[in-house]
């Protein structure tokens, strides 16, 4: 779980990774998937808690987490360049297509949430995927929507809103999506389910 080099031993530079291969593709769309129903669920979960944050309006974006997981657990799962835009691209497209109240807004949203986890992996030069990468991925991701969602939904909003609501956001998706990403990425390898990506390895 530390944060080293992918390949045998420890700081040894793995090799290049090859091209796209059918199942590196089809496990993306799977996620991609998985976790576009699951934001689904979770728009309505957002709508229906609102009244539990009354006492405290940014408070709410300690459940943002959620939305940031697929690009970083792609990225780390799959750790191929592209990965993580994939993988939240295709998450965003399926909450979209389910239906949701922000519409192809959404779709745009995905891509730049996966796009910020993958500069963090391509940083790295995909070779780092202990828990100091999958936090700061996660982290990178929340930097995307701490600032538009400011801009789009709460422009009129102070700053005594603005900036507690940002910060909570790149915390719930440092936690969430970082640290529940590197861990579950570790529960699925340990459970045999990677077996044909690198992430096998744990």
């Amino acid at each position: 779980m530390s944060d080293t080099a992918s390949g045998p031993g420890t700081g040894t530079p793995a090799p290049d990774r090859p091209r796209y291969r059918t199942v590196d593709i089809v496990v993306a769309a799977v996620l991609g998937v998985a976790c576009g129903v699951i934001f689904w669920f979770w728009g309505m979960l957002w709508a229906a808690t609102e009244p539990l944050f009354l006492f405290f309006p940014p408070a709410q974006a300690v459940l943002y987490g959620v939305w940031l997981l697929p690009g970083v657990l792609g990225g780390l799962i799959i750790r191929r360049p592209g990965a993580a835009v994939l993988t939240s691209t295709a998450a965003a497209v399926v909450s979209m297509l389910l239906g949701t109240q922000w519409g192809v807004a959404v779709v745009l949203a995905g891509f730049t949430q996966g796009l910020l986890p993958e500069l963090v992996f391509a940083a790295g030069r995909y070779r780092r995927w202990g828990m100091v990468t999958a936090v700061l991925a996660g982290a990178a991701a929340g930097i995307s929507p701490a600032i538009w969602d400011n801009i789009r939904y709460y422009p009129e909003l102070p700053l005594s809103f603005q900036v507690p609501y940002g910060v909570i956001v790149v915390l719930s998706a440092a936690l969430v999506a970082g640290v529940g990403g590197r861990l579950l990425t570790t529960a699925l390898a340990k459970a045999g389910a990677l077996t044909p990506f690198p992430s096998a390895q744990g």
